[in-house]
């Protein structure tokens, strides 16, 4: 799928995103990876993919989901409000990766994570209290072209910035299993309208559900934090 305008440049190794009041950094993961897939999938199905034995009216709702849906470059950064935090990224990820190469090492990180996540895991876990108390957001800054036209101009920067936020309670031990659970509920409730089967990415199976109303039923927040020109 051709993605309009020029790529974005790959920046610096930290950033500093003054909208946000966070520093960042690249965070080596499969989001990436699945969201070039599921576009790749789109690219070869416009319209998506028709479901098992799907409605001439649900036929139609996924095809008018899909048609909104734009190519785009995407990255994945993990954020902290302090530039220490970075810091504590960088030798967490260097420790796992000199020593996840090799048998000893790992069997070092799982010995002793507080050594070598200082002090971001434990062997003990978090406690309720912790978790109870936790929260996450998901930042996404988005750049593109308020006039389609202009992304085929040689040259032309976008000029359009969105920046987004889905946020919800403790990521690992109460938004994974909520996320997981609606999933399956949608598989179970709706499986006519989802795709035959096979080995797919979740956005191009869930995209069309009415997934995210479920997730917002269920303490999971998506937002449009603001919509501006951008400065250049």
């Amino acid at each position: 799928m051709q993605i309009p305008g020029p790529a974005p440049p790959k920046g610096p190794l930290v950033e500093h995103n003054k909208s946000l009041g966070l520093w960042a950094i690249k965070l080596p993961s499969a989001d990436a990876v699945v969201v070039r897939r599921t576009l790749a999938i789109l690219a070869e199905n416009p319209h998506g993919l028709p479901g098992a034995n799907e409605s001439d009216e649900r036929a139609e709702k996924r095809k008018s989901y899909w048609s909104t849906v734009r190519p785009a470059h995407f990255g994945v950064k993990i954020g902290t409000k302090s530039i220490l935090g970075i810091f504590r990224f960088m030798v967490t990820g260097l420790f796992i990766g000199l020593f996840g190469a090799f048998a000893v090492g790992r069997s070092l990180l799982l010995k002793f994570p507080e050594i070598f996540s200082l002090g971001w895991f434990r062997k003990t876990g978090p406690t309720e209290e912790e978790v109870r108390s936790a929260l996450f957001n998901m930042w996404f800054v988005g750049h593109g072209y308020n006039d389609i036209n202009l992304a085929s101009q040689s040259g032309k920067k976008p000029d359009t910035e969105v920046i987004t936020r889905v946020s919800g309670p403790e990521i690992g031990y109460l938004t994974t299993p909520i996320i997981l659970l609606q999933c399956a509920l949608i598989v179970l409730s709706e499986r006519d309208n989802l795709p035959k089967g096979g080995v797919l990415p979740p956005g191009i199976v869930f995209g069309p559900t009415d997934l995210q109303k479920h997730l917002q039923d269920n303490g999971i927040s998506f937002d449009v934090i603001s919509t501006r020109a951008s400065l250049h």
